[in-house]
């Protein structure tokens, strides 16, 4: 049977990309980020996975505002790159799993979570950045690649509770699919930030810090808190950081391994946070 191996969750932060694409990545404002994946990068290439399953949000690329899905599987044997208005990123398309997708999707729907089945869509900063952050600048990516959009940006959000529930159902799904894969779930988006209004540029350090702890220890804690206090606390887009719950409900009830956790300020107009949790 397939098995879910370990959680890797990482901001998506689309500068991040620029920086990486243009050359940038050694210039001393960016040195800083890109060093904490330095170990991430080597326990990726020592640890493959057979299939990524990666949580993110669109930007308005695949979806546009006219309609949002709750939650979305990708299911096509691949995924081009979206143009986000200067251009698709220099990064190879992204190859699906169709069969596993296909088989969470039927697991998930029947367990009554509602997923839409997306045949074709493109993908943006919000799943591309967190594969260069972890791969480099490959000429392939290194596997299959599931893409599962969640709504992070037009109101009514998913709350923490059923993120954390979900990722449970994926899990299961997982673990009934009858070939011998080795899984990863990705969690990405975050940490606080507002991208408008007069809190434009808010980092709150504690609160992103407070999160990757409770994330770590107590996820049951974390997935209570309600979304008003994410957009109090971290900003009209710190709300992304309930999509690191479906990753780690995807994972063993036991407490996970610790590899590696990273926090840097700032990168562009937003922290960057990073954990890499296996399970026991």
């Amino acid at each position: 049977m397939a098995r879910i191996t370990a959680g890797v969750y990482t901001s998506h932060v689309p500068a991040i990309g620029a920086a990486l694409d243009l050359g940038k990545s050694s210039e001393p404002y960016w040195q800083k980020v890109f060093a904490g994946y330095e170990f991430s990068k080597r326990w990726l290439r020592e640890n493959p996975p057979d299939v990524i399953f990666l949580v993110y949000n669109d930007h308005a690329n695949a979806f546009s505002l006219e309609m949002i899905p709750t939650f979305a599987i990708g299911t096509a044997a691949e995924f081009q790159i979206a143009d986000e208005g200067w251009g698709p990123r220099p990064v190879p398309k992204v190859v699906g799993h169709p069969e596993l997708a296909a088989h969470i999707a039927q697991s998930v729907i029947q367990d009554d979570f509602d997923l839409t089945i997306v045949n074709r869509m493109e993908v943006d900063h919000g799943l591309t950045v967190p594969l260069s952050l972890m791969c480099g600048q490959p000429a392939a990516w290194p596997c299959p690649v599931i893409p599962f959009a969640v709504n992070v940006v037009q109101y009514p959000v998913p709350s923490g509770r059923r993120c954390l529930a979900l990722g449970r159902a994926i899990r299961k799904a997982v673990a009934s699919y009858d070939e011998p894969l080795k899984v990863q779930v990705w969690g990405t988006g975050g940490m606080s930030h507002q991208l408008q209004g007069p809190r434009a540029g808010l980092i709150n350090r504690g609160f992103d810090n407070a999160f990757l702890d409770r994330l770590i220890a107590d996820p049951e804690a974390q997935a209570q808190v309600p979304h008003i206090d994410y957009v109090r606390e971290a900003g009209s887009e710190g709300i992304e950081l309930v999509m690191w719950l479906i990753a780690r409900g995807a994972m063993s009830d036991a407490p996970p391994r610790v590899l590696h956790r990273f926090y840097h300020v700032p990168a562009s107009n937003t922290a960057v946070g990073h954990l890499i949790l296996e399970n026991t």
